[in-house]
């Protein structure tokens, strides 16, 4: 029996204390070594880019995955694979927290856009300001104490 699934997720995670060590030197050798590790390990990446301290990923969930064993995939072999190389000028860790937002098959091209034009998107507003609006937008901060 042939499963057809198309589980898009819009993934997004930072550096450890947010720390801008995704320099321009280095930020788009990571991106391509994160790409061609989740082919190895069967996870479909669409589109990934990102910023000096985080990173836009659009998935498409296959059979048997989930997302945390994906991030775990992901993150735990690229921080590993950058500290190797010592392509990092200090020790590099990705932080524990994560967002991950289903996206709609109308909305694909949509955030394609977003995520292709972080650099861009980046000059007007910083992480901190994305990261406040993507959590009252998508309603996260209802569930941090109050």
């Amino acid at each position: 029996m042939m499963a057809y699934i198309k589980i898009w997720i819009h993934l997004v995670w930072a550096t450890k204390n947010r720390e801008p060590l995704l320099n321009d030197k280095i930020m788009h050798q990571v991106f391509d070594h994160i790409r061609k590790n989740a082919i190895d390990k069967g996870i479909y990446i669409d589109f990934i880019s990102g910023h000096h301290e985080h990173v836009h990923c659009l998935i498409s969930l296959g059979s048997g995955q989930n997302i945390d064993k994906i991030l775990m995939l992901l993150k735990g072999e690229s921080s590993h694979w950058i500290n190797s190389k010592m392509i990092s000028e200090k020790k590099f860790e990705w932080q524990d927290e994560y967002f991950a937002l289903s996206v709609s098959e109308s909305a694909v091209n949509q955030v394609r856009k977003y995520i292709k034009n972080q650099e861009e998107h980046h000059r007007k507003k910083s992480f901190q300001e994305e990261y406040s609006e993507f959590m009252h937008k998508y309603g996260f901060d209802k569930f941090i104490s109050g």
